[in-house]
């Protein structure tokens, strides 16, 4: 493990600041006093079965790694590589601790969910674990998801909200019928125009049954829901054609000059 003290331990998990994963470092808690009491771990004990105990190979990606929870445990269960990005400059200084105490060869990179494509690789195993409802943009995320970085399996995790009903939808609908958009079971995305439990980055939730239809949306055919939030995925042909949708880069002609070729690599606009 590593050869800081236990003391120096606990000064820089203080100096780190608040940690959203509670983890154990060499006896040290990172968030001994969570409000979701051990959590992320209190959850993981709940579906780490259903993520296979051998990772030999095989490569992981974390989207919205946090504090690194997920990322150590992939790689405690011998997963070639791991990478866990965020967006969040104190997470990813936390994971780098976390990482460098449990003695775990992880890279981690500052990245939004939308710049995915940035990566250039596809990943075996994909985490995606309480980001959707962060998100003003979820099923573009999905979308970036199956369309860059996921090859095989998708560990997806969101907060819900609402009915935990799924009832059957049919494929259509005549333009008059309009019970079934009361129904409780029917994929219903709860926005949030200002604040929920003290967050302004909570901006959609999904019931039950939204979460399962985006993610067949996108891609995904579910093959496990081993937890109540919880959905282990596997990447499967679209179900229609429209795929992601977001601004491309403009491009650069040849003949453009300097002026335009850097306004280009910059990506600035007006």
């Amino acid at each position: 493990m590593t050869s800081l003290t236990t003391d120096q331990i606990r000064a820089r998990v203080a100096a780190l600041g608040d940690w959203f994963h509670n983890i154990d470092l060499n006896g040290v808690s990172t968030a001994p006093n969570h409000f979701l009491h051990d959590y992320p771990n209190v959850k993981w004990r709940r579906f780490a079965h259903a993520v296979p105990e051998d990772l030999s190979g095989l490569t992981v990606l974390d989207i919205g790694c946090n504090g690194g929870f997920y990322c150590i445990e992939m790689k405690r269960r011998g997963a070639e590589r791991v990478v866990g990005i965020d967006f969040d400059d104190r997470y990813l200084a936390q994971a780098r601790f976390a990482a460098e105490v449990t003695r775990q060869d992880i890279e981690f990179r500052k990245l939004s969910v939308y710049d995915l494509a940035r990566l250039g690789e596809r990943f075996d195993v994909v985490f995606f674990m309480g980001v959707l409802y962060h998100l003003r943009h979820p099923l573009l995320a999905l979308d970036l998801i199956h369309e860059h970085v996921a090859r095989d399996l998708m560990i997806f995790q969101s907060m819900q909200r609402g009915s935990e009903t799924v009832e059957p939808v049919r494929a259509d609908y005549d333009f008059r019928q309009q019970d079934h958009f009361n129904a409780p079971g029917y994929p219903k995305l709860h926005f949030i125009e200002h604040q929920y439990s003290g967050d302004w980055t909570n901006w959609w939730v999904p019931n039950a049954a939204c979460a399962e239809a985006m993610l067949r949306s996108a891609g995904f055919r579910i093959v496990e829901h081993p937890e109540q939030e919880v959905y282990v995925c596997r990447r499967v042909a679209r179900p229609t054609e429209a795929g992601a949708v977001y601004p491309a880069p403009p491009a650069i002609m040849p003949s453009a000059g300097p002026a335009l070729e850097n306004h280009a690599k910059t990506g600035s606009q007006g």
